[in-house]
């Protein structure tokens, strides 16, 4: 900053803002150089810079000190700007601050709950990592339990929030408590379902018909893996994909419409519908359908 003429008063212009101040000291010479255009009127100065944070650095001059921003973004933005005009104290201000803001920062592990369809959608339009969503909602359900289905679902939750705190750093995990489903696995890449893994089925007792939740533990982990290979932007290897189960195997000779087919269908794996000794009819074998 510089005097102008034998005015007590100057203007600075710091990228489209403007800045009036009383000249009450001298300030040492700033290294900084700024520009000085002719298409600047006379008793104005110039200083190619945001002058978002300009306020700040004045105040500080002036004051010895100021209220620090809370965002980490805004405290790096300010950061720079002190550096730019030299401004030492600030500059430690600055640095210790972030560096308190590092120190304490504990791992967040945030799961969104999808509370519509669209909203869903959304979310996995605009996240470019793999998703894995865990639909589970009680009160779908027709007919009573098995005894040992609250279990299997409580099991089911905890293994997805395990799942989360373990790759929250690589995938999003969303939960959906609306769906139509009582407990259902979905896995999905690059904005696309890949794999499904439905945990209730019905179960025909003698006298009347029960739902049961299963908790395929190993299943449910082999896809969590298998989603992984979606991290990268270009997508999964072909041969990564056949190794995995991630396509059908077939013996085309080329990039045909059967291939382009595997690649985008999805894994749908249900718990086997069971048919009791009572509803098998006489001279059949048994027939479990999916």
């Amino acid at each position: 900053m510089a005097e102008v003429g034998d005015r007590s008063v100057f203007r600075l212009v710091a990228l489209g803002s403007v800045f009036h101040k009383n000249l009450v000291a001298p300030r040492p010479p700033a290294k900084p150089s700024f520009l000085l255009p002719l298409s600047i009127p006379p008793g104005w100065v110039l200083i190619d810079r945001s002058g978002r944070h300009f306020g700040t650095i004045l105040n500080y001059l002036r004051d010895g000190s100021v209220p620090l921003p809370e965002s980490t973004r805004e405290l790096g933005e300010l950061l720079g700007e002190a550096r730019y005009y030299l401004v030492q104290g600030l500059i430690e201000d600055c640095q210790l601050a972030l560096q308190q803001k590092r120190e304490n920062l504990s791992p967040l592990c945030l799961i969104p709950t999808v509370t519509s369809p669209r909203e869903e959608q959304q979310l996995l339009a605009s996240t470019s990592k793999p998703v894995v969503k865990l639909l589970h909602n009680r009160s779908n359900n027709k007919y009573s339990y098995t005894s040992t289905s609250d279990d299997n679902l409580l099991k089911n939750i905890e293994l997805f929030d395990k799942l989360a705190l373990r790759f929250h750093g690589r995938l999003l995990f969303l939960k959906d408590v609306l769906g139509d489903e009582i407990c259902c696995w979905s896995f999905y890449g690059q904005g696309r379902k890949i794999a499904e893994v439905c945990c209730t089925s019905i179960v025909y007792a003698t006298e009347k018909k029960q739902t049961k939740v299963e908790f395929p533990e190993a299943r449910i982990f082999e896809e969590t893996l298998n989603i992984l290979i979606y991290e990268t932007p270009r997508g999964p290897d072909p041969a990564l994909l056949e190794a995995t189960g991630g396509a059908a195997g077939g013996g085309g000779t080329g990039r045909g419409e059967d291939e382009d087919n595997r690649e985008h269908r999805v894994r749908r794996i249900h718990v086997r519908r069971h048919i009791t000794h009572d509803e098998r009819p006489h001279g059949q074998q048994i027939v479990f359908k999916d």
